[in-house]
This record gives structure tokens, sequence and C-alpha cells, in this order.
């Protein structure tokens, strides 16, 4: 067997998270905090790569008095320690040093006094990758978000070094009352303004100014130039949000509720009435990463064929009509146009009774195993072979409203059954299940209502990869919606009571 070849520098520098920050971008940032000299005497990048920045600082007309930067890889370091020989004012100092292994207000040692700026970019890494390559010790393991147990050993708690590296700065240089300003991602930056209103962060003012990652970095991710003031005195409750780094007017502001961050202040306001907790549960989709297989589409000739072409001829009582979040984004009546297989109606469901009661269903999904044995996600561990997730008896319910999570403007829509069979709803959507026509219709009027769209607008992030959660539903009140609508006894009739369950039903329908 080859032996695998060595990481590149270039590999490596990923993944440190090392965007070393364009020239041109440095100027832009530099001038939106306005005259350097005029209001810091100091400045601080503390992760400072080549030096991009601290050049930057270096060419203004009002230059700090004294730069200092740190940085853990000696190359980079070497390069922006050569910048001291085109400082004619100004004091330049470049450590190579691990910045969470250094007390940013007892180790480091400033000649001069007076405003401190802190600027720059930082990594954009996650302490799950940092810890993979290698690059680096990172910070102490910590349960910073507050994340439950679960919610830890799935993920929840790996989160970018940079956020790790705002909350030390803010926190150890909280004497020097600094500015700082740096560049990071945009879900960084709001889980440090999140971080901020939970710990009591003496932060008094906060502001967000989008950037064009793409065109600066050629990285497929919504980034920002972060800036707080850190003192004391009013703690700051809300952020401007810029479209970018010239513009003068916001775009939205953010802000707490409770321990919530909240996209759009001024839509919340509209809409608040609402935030609680929805007394009907939101499901998602069906889940079965294997799309070649599992999704079918008619052809011209009547018979179906997979994402291979290939002619399917199995029993059609394990076939149903399947809507995409495509789909529901897209006409005002979306009409499924595939189709997808359901080989379980409960989680619990063994796929091994259809070999007796589907044999050409069996036989096909056998053919295709190696499919579903190459996938990758955990949720199938230990179930059996051709699970699928997100099956109960609401999957089959003949009536929803539902919603795609992937698109950033919401829209309900009112699903039904097609040709008598109900309609599934892929793992990119989200859906109440109803008995009804009427029970979908009124749930969908309702749920598109200015007030009801104000509020998910101001719970979802447009620039996540998935706007729209599970999460974010639940936190709908249907009943204040329908009582502020004037349809209260509609509520009382149609959802007051038990939510309706279909009658749990063995394959095939």
């Amino acid at each position: 067997m080859k032996p695998p070849s060595p990481p590149t520098r270039a590999s490596k520098l990923k993944d440190l998270g090392d965007f070393q920050t364009p020239p041109g971008l440095v100027s832009l940032v530099l001038d939106a905090l306005g005259p350097i000299g005029g209001r810091f005497s100091r400045a601080l990048e503390p992760t400072c790569g080549r030096g991009h920045f601290i050049a930057g600082l270096l060419d203004r007309p009002d230059p700090p008095r004294e730069v200092r930067g740190f940085e853990v890889q000696p190359e980079h370091a070497e390069a922006a320690r050569a910048l001291a020989d085109r400082a004619a004012s100004t004091r330049v100092v470049v450590e190579v040093a691990d910045l969470f292994r250094v007390d940013l207000g007892r180790d480091v040692p400033w000649s001069e006094s007076g405003p401190l700026l802190v600027v720059g970019n930082l990594p954009w890494v996650t302490t799950a990758a940092l810890g993979a390559s290698g690059g680096g010790s990172g910070p102490e393991r910590s349960n910073s978000r507050r994340v439950r147990g679960i919610d830890a050993m799935t993920g929840g708690s790996n989160f970018d070094i940079s956020e790790a590296i705002w909350l030390k700065l803010i926190r150890e240089l909280a004497p020097e009352r600094p500015t700082i300003a740096l560049l990071c991602k945009s879900a960084v930056a709001r889980a440090v303004l999140r971080a901020i209103g939970l710990d009591d962060l003496p932060v008094a003012r906060a502001s967000i100014r989008r950037i064009d990652a793409p065109r600066w970095f050629r990285a497929g991710v919504d980034a920002c130039l972060l800036e707080v003031e850190v003192g004391p005195g009013p703690k700051a409750a809300e952020a401007p949000v810029f479209p970018d780094l010239a513009a003068t007017e916001p775009a939205s502001i953010l802000g707490l509720a409770g321990d919530r961050l909240i996209a759009d202040v001024d839509a919340y306001r509209r809409s608040s009435f609402a935030d609680g907790a929805c007394p009907l549960t939101w499901r998602q989709g069906v889940k079965h990463d294997a799309s070649p297989v599992m999704e079918l589409v008619q052809g011209e000739d009547g018979r179906l064929r997979n994402g291979r072409g290939e002619v399917v001829d199995i029993e059609t009582d394990y076939v149903f009509p399947l809507l995409k979040g495509t789909d529901l984004a897209g006409a005002k009546r979306p009409r499924p146009s595939r189709s997808v297989i359901a080989t379980q109606r409960g989680l619990a469901d063994d796929t091994a009774g259809l070999e007796g009661v589907a044999p050409r269903l069996w036989s096909y999904l056998d053919e295709n195993r190696p499919t579903f044995e190459r996938r990758k996600s955990s949720i199938y561990r230990g179930r059996p072979p051709f699970a699928m997730f997100g099956v109960g008896d609401y999957t089959f319910a003949p009536h929803k409203v539902a919603i795609s999570g992937l698109h950033k403007a919401p829209r309900f829509r009112a699903v039904g059954p097609v040709g008598g069979r109900p309609t599934l709803l892929d793992d990119t959507c989200y859906f109440l299940p109803c008995r009804t026509s009427d029970q979908a219709e009124t749930l969908a009027e309702i749920l598109n209502r200015p007030e009801a769209l104000d509020l998910i607008r101001a719970l979802a992030f447009s620039d996540a990869k998935r706007p729209i959660t599970k999460a974010i539903l639940q936190r709908i009140d249907l009943k204040a919606l329908l009582e502020r609508a004037g349809k209260g006894e509609a509520w009382r009739h149609e959802w007051e009571s038990d939510w309706p369950k279909s009658p749990r039903r063995a394959i095939p329908n």
C-alpha cells in the first residue's frame, strides 16, 4: 500500500484556519475604524500571521506609537518582525507564542500607555479540527456554552477557536478598556454577543459589519467585522448590523431576549407576543441518505426509475409521493415530481419483515446494500438494514403544513395526498401533521401572516446553513396567533384536545 503523502504547507495552514488578510481588506477595516493614531496610542494584533494588519497600521498617516503582535508559527512571526524596518516612529514587537498560554493583562510589557486597539483576523478553525490536525493546544476545555451533556457529546460543545480568543481578550484586557475589532465568521460574532449578554461581560458598545468572504478569502462562509468597546457603565443590549464596511445605516439590529440572540430586534418587537411554546410538535421529514436508490421518478412509459436511471419494479404499497424543500419554496401549490420508498412506518420496525411481505422490494434493496452500508451518519448504527430516520405515524398523516428549513424566506405550505397516498417530505423540511385539509389550510394561513413571519425572521439567521430549525418553529405559539387573528374558536374546536394521532398501522399501507 502506498503510504499517505505528507501534508503540504498549504494544507497545514488550512488546518490552522490560516487565512491571511489581503491588504485591500485591511485598509477597508482600518478606514471603518476611523482615525487610528488620533484615537489609539497602542495596538495589538493577537494572531498576527505575516503581519498584514501591522503593515496596515504602520502605513496609516497617524499610526499608533506602539504595535504588538502574537503568532504561533515562527515563519509567519519572522515575516511580521521584518515590518519594524518600515516603522519610523512606532515601536513594533512580535512574539512567537501560543495566545492561550499568555495572560494578556499581566504578560504584555507595554512601553506606551493610553487607549488600546485590538485588531486583526482570527483563525477560522474549530476546536475539533484543531485537535485533529495537531495544530496547537487551543483553549482549556469547558462547557462555556452551557450545552446539555448529550448535545456536547454530539458536537454541541465544538466551537471556533476565535470564539475562545474573543472571550479571552474581553476578560483579560477589561482593565485596559480596549476597542476590539476583529474579522471572524458571523456565527462566531453571534456566539460572542450572546456570551457577552449571558455572562455580563463589560462591553459598552458592539456592532457588526458584514464582509464578502468569498471575494476576499475564497471562503464559502458568512463573515464580518465585529467591533466592541470594553469598559464600565451600561452594558450593550443591542448591536447594529451594517451591510458592509462603508455603510452608515444598519440593515438590522441584534439583541438578546432572555438567553436567546435575536436576529432582528424590530421584527421581534412586532411579534414577541407569539414567542412561546408551540402546543403541537413539529416534525422533520424522512432521512435515508441513499437518494440514488430510495428516490424514484416516473418515466413517460409509466415505469419507475431510480437516480441511476435503472427501472425499478417493486411493490407500490411502499412508494409514496415526495416533496423536497426546494418544492416548498417554489410553486404556490407544489406537486411532487418524485417518489420515495418507505422501508419503515416507525423507528422500531424491523426491515427484515420486508423479505416476506414485499419480496421484490427486498430484492431491490439487497442488490443495493452497498449504498446503504456506505452511509456515514451515526444515526444508522445498530439499526436494521435499509433503516430510515424521521418516520412515525405523523409521517403518513394525510395532510400537513410544511416549510423548507434551508430557504431564507419563510413560506408555509398546505400539503395533501396525491392519488390517495400521503405525501412525504424530505429531511430539509419540517411539518405539522393534520387530519383534514381544512386544518392544514388554516394553519398555513395563520403561519403565513406577517406577525408569524416576523417572528421567524427575528429568530432565524439567514446566513446559517439551515436558517429555519425545529427549535425556532417550536417557539411559535399557534394559539396566540389564532387569537390575534380572531380565530381562537378554531383552536378550541380543532386542536385544544389531545392532538389526534393516526392509528398505528403495519407496513403495507
